[in-house]
Formats: C-alpha cells, sequence, structure tokens
C-alpha cells in the first residue's frame, strides 16, 4: 500500500482501516519513541536508515520477499512529512520496486486530514478519511519504470482528494506530475 504522509496517525488509521493485518516501514532514527518501539517490534515493520543506501537495499530486498510471501506493507513513498497537511509531495520511486520486483498489486491509498490526529492543537473529535484506491496490478505495470508508475499512484491519490473537495490548502491547484 502506498499513502500520501501526513503524520503520526497515518499507520494507524490504515491499519484500522484496512480489513487484513498489516505492517510498515518506517525511519530507524524515529522508531525508539515512546510506544513506538513497541508497535514497530509487535508488527514486525522494518526500519530503514535514511543515510544508509547498503542497509536499504537489504531492508528493500526483505520486505520483497516477505511481500512474495503476502505480508502486507504499507510504504511512504513522500518519505517523512512536515507539515505536509493535505498537500501530496512529491513520491519517491525506489519506494515502489519492492511491490514491482515481487509482481504484487500495488495500491493508492489516500488520506486526508489525518494530520490533523497528532500533529495539530486542534481540540475535540477529529474526522479523517483513509481511501483505498483501485489496485495498479502486474499487468498494467509490468512495462513501466518506477518514476512513472510513482506518478500513477500520486496521480492517483491527487485525484481521489480532488473528488472528496480537498485541494491544495495554499490555494494552489496541486502539481500533478507527468
Amino acid at each position: 500500500m502506498y499513502p500520501n504522509h501526513q503524520g503520526k496517525y497515518d499507520v494507524l488509521g490504515i491499519m484500522y482501516g484496512h480489513k487484513n493485518p498489516c505492517t510498515f516501514v518506517m525511519d530507524k532514527a524515529k522508531s525508539y519513541g515512546f510506544l513506538v518501539r513497541e508497535m514497530v517490534d509487535l508488527l514486525g515493520a522494518k526500519r530503514l536508515m535514511l543515510d544508509d543506501v547498503r542497509q536499504n537495499i537489504i531492508i528493500m530486498d526483505k520486505i520483497t520477499k516477505e511481500v512474495q510471501a503476502g505480508k502486507r506493507y504499507i510504504l511512504f513513498s513522500e518519505g517523512g512529512y512536515d507539515n505536509n497537511g493535505n498537500i501530496v509531495q512529491r513520491f519517491k520511486p525506489g519506494s515502489f520496486k519492492c511491490a514491482m520486483r515481487a509482481k504484487v498489486p500495488i495500491v493508492p491509498v489516500t488520506l486526508i486530514d489525518s494530520y490533523l490526529a497528532f500533529n495539530s492543537l486542534k481540540m475535540g473529535t477529529v474526522n479523517t478519511k483513509v481511501i483505498f484506491g483501485k489496485p495498479l496490478y502486474y499487468e498494467d505495470y509490468k512495462d513501466l519504470k518506477t518514476p512513472e508508475v510513482a506518478n500513477i499512484v500520486r496521480n492517483t491519490i491527487i485525484s481521489t482528494m480532488e473528488e472528496y473537495g480537498v485541494y491544495d490548502n495554499r490555494n494552489n491547484p496541486p502539481e500533478i506530475l507527468t
């Protein structure tokens, strides 16, 4: 699953909304915080050292094998979040190599307002949306390169946000890569 990334609540929202068990990939440096360490360990999540290319290759190979065996992963192609809000950042094409090598469906996941749960000072109830998009099957992407797949997934997320009336909150139309 490839969602946009808004904040600390994203994984919880996706896992709660998904009908099957899944896990995730996160920055190793942030994976040892309060309760995060336990969640990462319990779910068998993967920790990436963002500045260590060799370690990233090893972890991505492990993820590919686990995905081939049926395990579901949440990979945030935007990387981190920094007050993204409902603005979809550029996707890192390399994050799609796991799914492409495993020849498994790629599921775009659109998150709307999930940043409000843990990353804002909003008081009271917060309504977030997790929308699982139509899977992109191996037959659909087998002849594409990773940047093309990244653009398709990103554009799908942006289009879904627009369907729900969510646009770039800086009053700019969302940039769609072609």
